[in-house]
């Protein structure tokens, strides 16, 4: 090899070593202290004297995204350092692309020595580099049939409905054996956390909440029990974001299950996490003991979904989320201020807001929603209570009658398009016929048929959506149970507070107001959770 020159000398020598999990297997042939003990050696038998190690230990080759190595690179940059020593180019890296992007142009460009001790590189020596490209190639090949061995053990383990996250989430720890058991001092919290969304109030409103009540954060819990700082804040151990809230909000393992493969990596060389599509992940039921019942997690998902704004009163509105217009179906927006009594107090279509032109105001006072809905509910609750087996009568009936018509709508529109695709397939028929006869020229032809033809393949593509609909119209089941539940818990409402309106409404479609008569008659329909909409039909007069 070419000798040290004295620009070299007059600077320091980078020892770069790195060890990955998947290294560790192979024995200690690769161990950090065997790397530094083959460069050190290296150093005395070719008398460099001054020289620094770089040290990556647990860092995959397959980026360069590492503590060890961005500090060598930093102070390659500074001019600090003259040249690079690895045992082998593996050592580097086993991604070629960015091993090349190093090797032959950066350091080449800062005029950085670079030495792989057993595969013979040195930059010195053109002639002796032809091999180093494929060599490069077969230590990323290497890395990625590695990647595929971890994928498919992590794979077969997810298939068999064991848990494959690491840590167990916030209400449960982790037995012998790796099953979530429950953490008898969290899962209240946890607990809490529902309940309080269930009563309406969003995760900002949440977190401060337990904040207010001193509760540990799950950092903080972790930390007392562990000692691992991470997510643990010595000033605030009761400081919750709203972040953590909504994270225990949509972690379904309170439900008793266990979900695979909710996440995954584009590449075996990016480290970056991606959020896979449901058809994806693979759901086993059962696997652990639950915190949170069906019941409770579908309203809450449900008020989530909602994505209700406080006002700058720092409150929700009651009906913000629930309410929405029957012209266009957006929601409507509560109109309030600190000047306006509560009686003052009104809810307009968000659309008719902005664009006037596009729907109608559907404005209704708050008061008269809170009489017309506690009106509703009255009924429906005392209904239900009375005579429970005609209500579950009715419910069904009334189920039945919206598939009846769903379905009938959704054949004839099924029957429509159906006739429709067999006339563009007669249409494009006589264009091919009238382009070979020559009345159609291939430029005119070209462009009515591709219009044609995307106007079928959209068509065809509606047909199979309106197929599943009337083939599937009895799929949706009516869990009248859920709802009798919540019905046994409440005795007569007298006034309607945000965990009883949560608890059984689903939403309030506002018609607009008939002032026809002479008088201002508006209609709503409140549909509720489970049942969907049972037609009392409640009106304001005013």
């Amino acid at each position: 090899m070419a000798a040290y020159s004295k620009t070299f000398a007059e600077k320091w020598t980078a020892l770069y070593v790195r060890l990955s999990r998947d290294d560790e297997n192979e024995g200690d042939s690769n161990s950090i202290a065997h790397q530094i003990e083959i460069l050190t050696k290296y150093c005395k038998d070719h008398g460099i004297t001054q020289h620094k190690v770089y040290k990556d230990d647990g860092f995959s080759g397959t980026n360069f995204n590492r503590p060890g190595f961005k500090e060598m690179l930093s102070d390659i940059e500074a001019g600090l350092v003259g040249a690079v020593i690895v045992k082998d180019m593996s050592r580097f890296g086993r991604n070629y692309l960015e091993v090349g992007l190093y090797t032959e142009i950066r350091f080449p460009e800062l005029g950085v020595r670079f030495i792989a001790v057993n595969d013979g590189v040195d930059s010195d020596d053109q002639m002796g580099n032809d091999f180093t490209p494929f060599r490069n190639i077969i230590n990323e090949w290497y890395a990625k049939d590695t990647s595929k061995k971890v994928r498919a053990v992590f794979r077969n383990k997810g298939m068999s409905g064991q848990r494959l996250g690491g840590i167990a989430p916030y209400g449960y720890v982790k037995g012998e054996s790796g099953q979530l058991l429950i953490d008898e001092e969290t899962a209240p919290v946890v607990k809490l956390i529902f309940q309080l969304c269930v009563e309406g109030h969003g995760t900002g409103k949440i977190a401060r909440m337990l904040k207010e009540r001193e509760i540990p954060t799950p950092g903080t819990i972790n930390f007392q029990r562990t000692g691992r700082t991470s997510r643990y804040h010595p000033d605030a151990p009761c400081l919750w974001s709203e972040e953590t809230v909504s994270g225990i909000l949509r972690q379904d393992a309170y439900l008793g299950r266990t979900t695979n493969f909710k996440y995954s990596k584009p590449s075996f060389k990016s480290k970056k996490t991606v959020l896979n599509p449901p058809e994806k992940r693979i759901t086993f039921e059962d696997t652990h003991p639950a915190i949170i019942d069906p019941d409770t997690w579908e309203i809450v998902q449900k008020n989530r979904e909602q994505r209700r704004r406080p006002m700058k009163q720092d409150e929700i509105g009651l009906f913000s989320g629930l309410a929405v217009c029957s012209g266009c179906g957006k929601r409507l927006y509560h109109c309030r201020a600190t000047s306006l009594k509560h009686e003052q107090e009104s809810y307009t279509c968000g659309t008719y807001r902005r664009y006037r032109n596009q729907c109608s105001a559907h404005y209704i006072r708050v008061v008269v929603l809170e009489e017309l809905v506690l009106q509703n509910l009255q009924r429906v609750v005392a209904y239900a209570r009375e005579d429970e087996d005609e209500f579950v009568r009715r419910v069904i009936e009334n189920k039945l009658a919206v598939q009846r018509t769903e379905q009938e709508q959704s054949k004839r529109k099924l029957e429509k398009q159906k006739r429709r695709i067999t006339e563009l397939d007669a249409i494009i028929q006589r264009l091919y016929e009238d382009n070979v006869t020559g009345k159609l020229t291939d430029e005119r032809f070209a462009k009515l048929s591709a219009t044609y033809e995307t106007e079928q393949a959209e068509l065809k593509q509606s047909v199979e959506s309106l197929s599943a609909i009337v083939e599937a119209s009895e799929a949706q089941a009516v869990n009248i149970k859920s709802f009798l539940k919540i019905v046994k818990k409440y005795t007569e409402p007298t006034e309607l507070t945000p965990q009883l309106l949560h608890e059984f409404v689903d939403k309030i479609v506002v018609h607009e107001a008939d002032k026809s008569s002479g008088h201002r008659i508006q209609r709503i329909d409140v549909h509720y959770n489970f049942i969907g909409e049972i037609d009392f039909s409640p009106e304001y007069c005013g």
